[in-house]
């Protein structure tokens, strides 16, 4: 069902193909792309309610800080991720354990961003949060309308991953060696034009180049675009408040 040709002169079909030549039903990509931002839009309520609860709830941020079981626990909830990313994506094709995992992700993820902004103004993340969300609608409105027009995003891939890999060279030389807060700024400067970039490349990825079964890895993607754009823009908005 999922690899029927989509042809222009069905008049069954009803929607306008997402770009020139798509050989796919309109309908049952549309009904992917609904689902994946279902899945992100479900795991950022969860990062903001985790996070709400952080902030909020002030004992929670001194046991971390105050306690070595805190600390422990702290970077625990960093590494859990990264751990997390190696089973689900050869379980990401079986349900439940792709949802399970994700969730796992999520929670842990949503934990290290509350942590993170418990200790950062309010203004601050006010500001970050409102300039994420109008660069997130924008670029991705962007990329559609220019999919539909025949531009394709797909060579941005090892520039993007160029870029990140120096992104995060740069942040090892900053921790070992602090470089001050205009270093900070223009880190977080960096960090926020490329995760822009990797918003427009897996966009047009998920317009054009997943596949069906490929929903839960569709959707991790963007939403570490957006929680990294988030924390980028938390830096900046942070040196510059500093």
């Amino acid at each position: 069902m999922w690899n029927q040709p989509y042809r222009k002169d069905d008049v069954e079909a009803g929607s306008r193909p997402l770009y020139p030549m798509m050989l796919e039903s309109p309908e049952l990509r549309w009904s992917f792309i609904r689902k994946i931002y279902t899945i992100v839009s479900l795991q950022l309520l969860l990062t903001i309610a985790v996070g709400a609860v952080v902030v909020t709830v002030h004992p929670i941020s001194r046991f971390f800080v105050t306690t070595g079981a805190g600390l422990a626990l702290y970077i625990v909830l960093i590494i859990t991720p990264f751990i997390v990313l190696c089973p689900l994506y050869y379980y990401h094709q079986r349900h439940p354990w792709n949802y399970f995992l994700l969730g796992i992700f999520t929670l842990s993820l949503a934990f290290a961003v509350g942590l993170t902004c418990a200790f950062t103004s309010g203004k601050v993340i006010l500001e970050s949060v409102i300039l994420t969300a109008a660069v997130v609608v924008s670029l991705t409105l962007y990329t559609f309308w220019a999919a539909r027009r025949g531009h394709d995003f797909n060579f941005l891939g090892p520039f993007l991953f160029g870029a990140l890999i120096v992104l995060m060279l740069f942040a090892l030389i900053q921790i070992i060696f602090p470089l001050g807060k205009i270093s900070v700024m223009i880190y977080g400067c960096l960090a926020s034009i490329i995760f822009c970039g990797y918003i427009v490349y897996d966009t047009d990825n998920l317009i054009k180049r997943y596949t069906y079964d490929e929903y839960i890895w569709a959707a991790v993607a963007l939403y570490l675009d957006v929680i990294n754009l988030f924390l980028s823009l938390m830096t900046v908005f942070r040196a510059a408040e500093s």
